[in-house]
């Protein structure tokens, strides 16, 4: 493998896989980014005993690196949100037709499946601008039963 983080997302995980395909399986691992992780030769006790340092020392260095990058982007994000910067996909628009479907919803002519389906949206977008049309808490349909 290239590197040694490719076997998990953190320390555990990346020690785990490790020991289950060296040892359990018995297949040789070999990182092409340290040559000293390299189970095809070595299998002397100093051999093991470096291989195991050094895979507990990268597997931690892999894991702090992913925290330091989560932690530098949650501080960007949260610099963006200050400086009033939108983050994601912008909305969409209400297609002109939305408010006549939107009636016959809300006058129980039509489910809400079907009024998504006349709009070209998906059922939970539907649902998302009728809850914020105006009428706060309207999320169903004013008779009991069909969404």
């Amino acid at each position: 493998m290239k590197s040694i983080d490719r076997l998990g997302r953190n320390y555990d995980e990346i020690l785990e896989q490790w020991r289950i395909i060296t040892k359990e399986k018995r297949a040789a691992i070999v990182v092409l980014d340290m040559p000293l992780l390299d189970t095809r030769q070595g299998h002397d006790l100093t051999g093991t005993l470096i291989a195991d340092i050094v895979l507990q020392l990268l597997s931690y260095v892999a894991q702090t690196e992913r925290e330091f990058i989560r932690q530098r982007q949650a501080e960007g994000i949260a610099a963006a949100k200050e400086k009033g910067v939108h983050l994601g996909r912008p909305p969409m628009e209400l297609p002109p037709e939305y408010s006549e479907v939107y009636d016959a919803w809300s006058m129980g002519k039509l489910s809400a499946r079907a009024a998504a389906r006349d709009l070209g949206i998906s059922h939970q977008t539907f649902l998302k601008w009728a809850k914020n049309n105006g009428r706060e808490g309207i999320l169903l349909r004013p008779q009991a039963g069909i969404i």
